[in-house]
Parts: structure tokens; sequence; C-alpha cells
């Protein structure tokens, strides 16, 4: 019978080298904390209870991921893993099994816990990787029958077993009772003057226990985030991880080195995303959708056959089946498009509704409005929303023609039919099929001048 699991995640690191005023387990791959990400893959193994340790920017890591049902350990001073661990031990039962997880190895998978925790059998199990280079790593050293006989940390360790490469990830397991007998007999005395969890390797072997290494086959899964570049090689392998997810799911993804998914994902059969793409928040893609290069969407839903033009940014948008949106559109919260809606290039939307096969081409501010059926809306429109106190909404019926260069001043209603001349500043509401134009009268003036121009009369004989 399996044991009930517990898992501690130790995520009181300080951080020193992102050089960030941020608590270095708040910064973000894919759009999600490292912890978060930590914290998903532990939930993912169904475990009785998760204990997180924290310490630098306590306050802040805890309420970053406060809906979390976790139990959080304060580690104050930080004196090394083993210290970490002493600080969550106390609240699990002692028939547990305890999976020891850091906060800034983000990507590790659940398959390959859960792989551990079947090697090791409800006993002593750590999780090993192979690197070429191990500089820096804690080495997993084997008797001549091939068992694991302790770890030794880098600046700890001999010339010959520096040149070991297998090397000892920080992730294992342990039954509870056991582990916290082993950390009462953790000692100090190495480079770091820590106490080291994993000094509890040796211990077990000395005890006679059995100890197992299961070594991870993707060195990614198991890198720890210790500054900027790490960071920033981690994002990569993350957003590659998702692209052949989807790829083999069907969406065509044009060059998947170029493609970030901050949030979540939901997309119908046949969608294409073209180079550069950001998704982020929820998005939602119909069938047959096309989103084209350099293109950011916030928590967007695409209908079927919607295509979206390059450098376009979405925001809190729901568009129906068979819309055209940009290029350069900028669709705030709020827009939503019904089917065969068209937003074309440098528009900008913002909580506006836009009826069936209405266009906004290009050059024009929409906001706070809503528009009928078949409306078309000419070059250089703006809706006047704020008075600098309120927003006010404006409303244009079905089948209405705004001229270009139109400033409809709102509260404003623009009938059904109705036709605006170019160049109109409207104040008041235009009856449904008339047209209405609203021009200061013109005038040319003789003679007039510019400021600082002289006639040629004034200049005199050169």
């Amino acid at each position: 019978m399996q044991k009930p699991l517990s898992i501690i995640v130790l995520a009181a690191g300080k951080g020193t080298r992102m050089r960030s005023r941020l608590p270095k387990l708040l910064h973000r791959v894919g759009g999600r904390s490292m912890l978060a990400h930590v914290l998903d893959t532990a939930f993912a193994l169904d475990p009785a209870a998760v204990h997180v340790v924290h310490g630098h920017g306590a306050e802040a890591v805890q309420a970053a991921h406060g809906e979390r049902p976790v139990q959080w350990a304060l580690q104050e001073p930080q004196l090394g893993t083993g210290h970490a661990v002493q600080q969550a031990v106390p609240g699990i039962p002692d028939d547990h099994q305890v999976l020891v997880l850091y906060g800034d190895v983000p990507l590790v998978r659940g398959a390959t816990l859960k792989a551990l925790l079947d090697q090791a059998a409800g006993g002593l199990g750590l999780l090993s990787v192979d690197f070429p280079d191990p500089t820096g790593y804690g080495r997993v050293l084997r008797g001549e029958d091939r068992r694991v006989t302790g770890v030794v940390e880098h600046k700890d360790a001999s010339p010959a077993q520096r040149r070991v490469t297998e090397c000892n990830t920080g992730l294992l397991t342990a039954p509870a009772g056991r582990l916290k007998a082993w950390l009462t007999r953790l000692g100090n005395d190495n480079a770091q003057g820590e106490y080291y969890l994993t000094d509890i390797i040796a211990m077990a072997v000395a005890d006679g226990e059995r100890v197992v290494a299961h070594t991870v086959s993707d060195a990614d899964e198991v890198q720890g985030i210790n500054d900027k570049v790490q960071l920033a090689a981690a994002e990569r392998v993350w957003q590659r991880r998702q692209a052949i997810e989807w790829m083999q799911a069907g969406l065509t993804i044009l060059d998947p080195a170029r493609f970030d998914l901050r949030g979540t994902l939901r997309a119908g059969q046949d969608c294409t995303l073209d180079v550069g793409v950001v998704l982020e928040g929820e998005v939602t893609l119909g069938n047959d959708v096309y989103v084209g290069p350099n293109c950011v969407l916030r928590d967007v839903v695409l209908g079927d056959g919607t295509r979206v033009e390059a450098h376009s940014v979405l925001d809190g948008v729901a568009a129906a089946a068979d819309c055209r949106i940009g290029p350069f559109a900028r669709l705030r919260p709020g827009t939503e498009l019904a089917d065969g809606a068209k937003v074309g290039n440098f528009v900008e939307t913002k909580a506006a509704r836009v009826g069936p096969g209405s266009k906004v081409n290009h050059l024009s501010y929409v906001g706070d409005a809503e528009l009928g059926r078949g409306v078309n809306v000419g070059a250089g429109t703006i809706t006047c929303n704020y008075d600098g106190h309120r927003k006010h909404r404006t409303e244009i019926g079905d089948g209405a023609f705004i001229g270009s260069g139109t400033q409809l001043v709102a509260p404003v209603r623009v009938g059904s039919g109705a036709t605006i001349g170019a160049g109109s500043t409207v104040t008041r509401d235009t009856p449904d099929d008339a047209l209405t134009v609203a021009r200061s009268r013109q005038r040319s003036i003789s003679g007039w001048r510019r400021p600082g121009e002289q006639s040629d009369s004034d200049r005199g004989d050169a």
C-alpha cells in the first residue's frame, strides 16, 4: 500500500544573482511565477499536503500565492537546505512519504517525480542528472557495486570526485519518520557552514538503508534558475514545450522559436499562428483562425474564420465568425465584434460593440460605442466619449454611413440609414435616413500672413 505523500517546496532563497528587488521565486516563466509552476506540478501528484518553506520576501511570496491550499513555514535565518526542511517536517506525520522540491526548479515534470517515487518505493531516493560540465553541482557518489554511497557538494569535493558527471539535482524523497531522525544529526562542518540536506544520503547508507538514484533523461527539467540568463533559458525551454504540444494537437505554428504562450490556450482545427505571436491570459480560437506576425492577444476569443493581421494588439476582445482585424489595430477591453465585422489598420476601439458586417477601416477611434448592422465608419472618425469627468456612449444605427474626419460628441445617436458628411462635428442626435452636415462655413482671407512673415514691400531692396 502506497504511503500518503507530503511535499515540501523550498522557496526561501534571496536570489542575489537575479539583481532584482523582486523576490526570486516571483520571477516569471511562461507568464507565471517560478513557484506557481512548482506548485502546479506538486498538486498534480495528489498529495496529502504541500508545505512551502519561505524566507526572503516572505510576505510578497505568500501574498502572490495566497489562493493555494499550502502550509507555509518561515525559515529565518536561512542556514541551508537541511535547515529549511527542518522547518516543515514537524507538521508531517511519520507514516508519510516526503518529496522535496525546489521553487527555483520550475520545469520538472510530474511524470519524472512519479517515476522517482515509484523507484524509491517508500524508501530514500534522489533525482540525478548527467551534465557534461558538472561544475558547481553536487556529485552523486557510487561504490564499486554502483550503489549510491553519498552526495558531495562541489566546493567540498576532491579532484577525483569533481570528475564525476552524475550530479544531484537536490530533489529527493524519503520516509518522513526516518527523515526527521536524519535531520537531527545534520552538522554544518563544510565550506559553506550550512546544513546540507544531501548529507542524509551518507547517513542512510551508514544505517544500512537502500538509496536509489533515478536519472532524469532531460536535463532541462532540473535546471535551477539563479540569474536572468538562466531565467531566459528556462523561458525558451518552456515555450518550446508548449509549441510542440500544440503542434502535435494540430495547431500550425510557423516558427516555434518565436512563439510565446503566457497563459492558457484553447484552439479549434486548422488555426495558424505566424511568427512572434504572444498569447496571454485566456485565449480561445475557433476553427480556421489566422493570427499574423507580431500580434499580442490577451484574454481574447476569436470565432471561426477570423483573421488578425500583423502588428495588432487585442486585449479583452470577443470576436465572432469571419471578422477582419488589423493590421496595426488596437482593440481594448470590452470590444465585441459581430459576424463579419471589420476593424482595420490604425484603429483603436474600447468598450465598443461593432455589429454584423460593420466596418471601421482605418485611422479611427471608437470608444464606448454601439454600432448596428452594416455601418461604415470613414477614416479619421472619433467618438468623443470622455468629458473629463464621465464616459458617454455613442449609438450608430443600422446602415449608417459616417464620413471621414467626423467627430461624434457623446452622448449622441446617429439614426439608422443616416449619412454624416465628412468633416462634421456632431453634437446632437441625427434622424434616420437623412444627410447631416455639421461644418463651420469656409472662408478665404486674402493678404493674410503667418506671424513673423513679411510682405515683399516690407522687405525692401536686397
